[in-house]
């Protein structure tokens, strides 16, 4: 947060809304959802949406997570509806007064399924585990990288697509444990998606979570899935059906559901075959389209106005 640039944003903002005239501003991420509710009313625009992605007080800590609370709290009355994208943040955001229940709904995040890259390997020794996110917290790759660490030497190479800060500590970490031939830190990719077909297991190890995009996308692959059991990625994985849950932070219940899965390649694929299955029925794209513009037309029609008319203008 800062003092300058925050209100010059507001500014900014207001002059764009003022100039487009829309009848929906739909807004993503903390930062843009305050400020763009600010200058959205200020500008007079009718309808206004924030996704709440994963709240940013509850990521946060100290200052940063009392001064993110607040903000929300303040915008809250400002909004026309939050979108959570898990029921997990929705409790939360009731909880916290940055929602109301009148005033919210659950959209669970979506992936176009039908274009998943399907995973092609034969699974032949090492398997190939994939992980994706910011080297940063809530994530726990330290954690990860632990596990690896337990399984027998050759039988597993972590491959994890992503940077940030603790990316140093980590590769140090790596070393340490002897493990610079079985663990890759393969920094920024274009899409991530691409190199889940080389992979045997996908795995998330967070400490919280929203809903990520990144274990949709596995899913849809036909990966099977090991995450941390933290209520965002309970609403997703399916223990013993779809993939495993383990506790957040417990190196060896990491390992040793990574080496269940590394000895059972008819595991791997009864769990990626029904991940798939649930992607499609539950996480798909037109769903999540579908849900959008019906909100978008009932709060337009909630104030006079309608998407037929809007197109036409």
């Amino acid at each position: 947060m800062s003092p300058i640039h925050d209100p010059l944003g507001i500014v900014e903002l207001t002059r764009l809304f003022r100039r487009l005239r829309p009848d929906v501003v739909h807004l993503n991420s903390s930062k843009a959802g305050v400020l763009g509710r600010i200058a959205a009313v200020t500008a007079r625009v009718p309808v206004r949406i924030f996704t709440a992605h994963g709240w940013a007080f509850k990521a946060a800590a100290g200052v940063d997570s009392r001064l993110y609370l607040l903000a929300d709290r303040a915008v809250e009355s400002l909004t026309s509806m939050v979108i959570c994208v898990s029921e997990n943040e929705r409790r939360a955001g009731l909880a916290a007064g940055v929602c109301t229940a009148e005033r919210s709904i659950v959209i669970r995040n979506a992936v176009e399924v039908g274009a998943a890259p399907s995973h092609t390997r034969g699974g032949e020794p090492p398997v190939q585990i994939v992980s994706v996110g910011r080297l940063a917290a809530p994530k726990d790759f330290s954690t990860l990288v632990a596990a690896v660490a337990r399984l027998p030497e050759g039988r597993a190479h972590l491959r994890v697509l992503g940077d940030g800060p603790l990316r140093g500590a980590l590769e140090a970490q790596r070393h340490e444990l002897g493990l610079d031939g079985a663990v890759e830190f393969a920094g920024e990719v274009p899409d991530a998606r691409l190199h889940l077909e080389d992979a045997d297991v996908f795995v998330l190890s967070s400490l919280s979570e929203g809903m990520p995009v990144s274990i949709l996308e596995a899913m849809a692959a036909g990966l099977p899935v090991v995450a941390s059991a933290v209520p965002g990625l309970e609403e997703v994985v399916l223990e013993g059906q779809t993939g495993f849950l383990v506790p957040p932070g417990d190196a060896a219940a990491l390992a040793a559901r990574l080496g269940q899965l590394a000895d059972d390649p008819g595991l791997r694929s009864s769990f990626g075959a029904a991940g798939r299955a649930r992607a499609e029925e539950h996480f798909s794209l037109p769903a999540w389209r579908d849900a959008h513009y019906s909100l978008y037309r009932s709060l337009l029609a909630a104030r006079g106005r309608s998407v037929k008319a809007q197109a036409a203008r």
